[in-house]
């Protein structure tokens, strides 16, 4: 009990046409300063006797920058950096707060800062910890600075958390074993530093969204030994999953393992992914070691990557860059495993699955769809923004037998229809798909 409070909180006036926020009951009046950034949610303090403590129950804690969008939820503003304050600036305010709320319940916690020194590590955590200690449901820890700050490696343990967003984080297996989190369903990731994982386990877990991160690659060990014989691949296992993405993943994709409840998945590779073969960019290498290309010596680098888990989704987008320098081959790799895609409906696919002298790999995901009803084809252009979408028609005394009989959409964005775009029509008039232009 706050000093000057009595044993039990007056009612409030009842709310007239003309009444005013001080009206409301003292759990609304919480709930809205949850809303409010820290330092604004403490200076409600002076507004009347009444408020003098309210902002220690706020079920909502938000500290350092705060834009207009939700949150992470797959995707940031693109120039926070600029906005968020050094971590200094809010040591003794943080502090100061979390001593007063003492273990007060939070829903969502936000903190959101930039520049950090060594001495703030241990602060940082302890922030998170804190957060954890007092039952929070949403937390969200966003560091925009030039290096990763380094998260304790314990295991997390709460039966609230429901929604975890972390960027600009280094974090180890141990935090990300949530099997003492057993109400965590949203899980997002980007910006971190995940090189020194080699596990993401959950069995709550129901999205998943990682973009833009570090994970581990074979390079170390390559330089130590001159011999690659195993892939240091992080394992994902999320049994009930239903939406995933990664994008933009650096060095070796992760292994998926078993998500039979995957519902959607949009997975795009880039240049920044370590499954890449050396060979095909440079001839002269005869001895290839990248393990998924058919020069390879083998290793522990034979078995599905992707596709297998992915195979029950009802939606796929899967892109990747078409690179010569970097020829990536994962999901030509993982074509040859040949799983049926029994359940999808809906795929989006760009460039790389077109090329003209390779057109087999366009068909042989195509025959491996066998209930797929629509299929788009979003070609050498970066979306969402595409100038020119096409809509093509099948034939059906040409239409493949090799092709799902429910396929009666295809769609083709691009840019401009030029000579490229041509080229990766043509192929598609052997399946039956027409385009009339």
């Amino acid at each position: 009990m706050h000093p000057g409070e009595s044993s039990k909180r007056a009612a409030p006036p009842a709310l007239s046409s003309g009444g005013s926020i001080d009206a409301l009951p003292d759990g609304v009046l919480e709930h809205i300063v949850g809303f409010v950034p820290a330092p604004e949610a403490v200076q409600t303090c002076v507004l009347a006797r009444r408020w003098r403590y309210l902002w220690r129950s706020a079920p909502g804690l938000r500290v350092g920058w705060l834009g207009d969008g939700p949150g992470l939820h797959l995707g940031w503003p693109g120039d926070e950096e600029q906005a968020s304050p050094p971590v200094k600036e809010h040591r003794e305010l943080v502090d100061r707060l979390l001593l007063l709320r003492g273990g007060s319940p939070l829903d969502t916690c936000d903190i959101r800062l930039g520049e950090f020194q060594d001495d703030d590590v241990p602060r940082v955590n302890f922030w998170v910890w804190h957060a954890i200690s007092c039952k929070v449901r949403q937390f969200m820890l966003s560091i925009h600075w030039h290096s990763y700050l380094k998260l304790d490696d314990l295991p997390l343990v709460s039966q609230h958390l429901t929604r975890l967003e972390l960027r600009g984080v280094w974090v180890d297996s141990s935090f990300l074993d949530f099997s003492s989190c057993p109400a965590l369903e949203y899980l997002d990731l980007l910006h971190c530093d995940l090189s020194t994982v080699k596990n993401i386990s959950s069995y709550s877990l129901k999205h998943l969204s990682i973009t833009q991160s570090r994970f581990p690659d074979d390079f170390d060990q390559f330089m130590f030994t001159g011999v690659l014989e195993t892939r240091n691949r992080t394992c994902i296992y999320a049994p009930n999953l239903v939406s995933l993405r990664l994008d933009g993943l650096e060095n070796l994709t992760p292994r998926l393992v078993s998500m039979p409840s995957l519902v959607e998945a949009s997975v795009r590779i880039t240049d920044d992914c370590g499954d890449y073969c050396v060979m095909l960019s440079e001839p002269d290498i005869t001895d290839c070691l990248c393990e998924l290309c058919d020069s390879s010596r083998g290793g522990t680098g034979y078995s599905c990557v992707l596709f297998q888990s992915l195979s029950k989704a009802k939606s796929l987008l899967l892109t990747c860059n078409t690179s010569d320098t970097l020829p990536q081959i994962l999901f030509k790799w993982d074509l040859r495993w040949c799983p049926v895609f029994s359940m999808l409906k809906t795929l989006v696919l760009n460039e790389y699955w077109c090329v003209p002298d390779d057109a087999n790999l366009l068909l042989r995901i195509l025959e491996h769809s066998p209930v797929l009803e629509e299929l788009t084809l979003e070609l050498f252009s970066e979306g969402p923004n595409y100038e020119v979408e096409m809509k093509g028609s099948i034939n059906q005394m040409d239409r493949s037998a090799k092709i799902s009989e429910y396929l009666n959409i295809v769609k083709i964005k691009c840019q401009i229809v030029d000579e490229s775009v041509l080229n990766v029509l043509e192929p598609l008039r052997t399946f039956g798909i027409c385009f009339g232009f």
